[in-house]
């Protein structure tokens, strides 16, 4: 489905008011979706469309999945947690999984930037840089 433009602007004025502090704000985009669905403006599929899309595209932003061969212990997840929190600010949502394929090390995706640390990652690089 295309979107028009000024459906985008809307979708996009009401996705600044859903944020405090430069965080989403759950409750304030629940309210914002009930009365865009109430009134009805000219458009309203397309700016909710819109609007969910932008609202994707910050949850993925705002979300670092971590990996590693082995469970980490709780001082190492506080550590990884307070640097991605200095580096991407706060309202960062972590999950740490296992994922023994690794061999060793952590990989660690935010949204679209990946930090790969792993044995598996450096043997995957090895094996490009001599197929060359």
């Amino acid at each position: 489905m295309r979107i028009p433009k000024q459906a985008k602007r809307k979708a996009k004025a009401l996705f600044k008011e859903v944020h405090a502090n430069g965080v989403l704000d759950e409750s304030r985009l629940l309210r914002a979706v009930q009365l865009t669905a109430e009134h009805k403006p000219r458009g309203y599929l397309a700016i909710l469309s819109h609007l969910q899309h932008l609202v994707k595209l910050d949850v993925e932003r705002r979300t670092a999945r971590i990996e590693s061969a082995t469970p980490l212990d709780s001082q190492a997840e506080g550590a990884i947690k307070e640097k991605l929190t200095q580096q991407y600010g706060a309202g960062l949502y972590t999950s740490f999984h296992v994922n023994p394929a690794l061999i060793g090390g952590v990989r660690i995706r935010v949204g679209s930037d990946v930090y790969d640390g792993t044995v598996s990652g450096r043997l995957k690089q090895l094996e490009e840089s001599l197929a060359q």
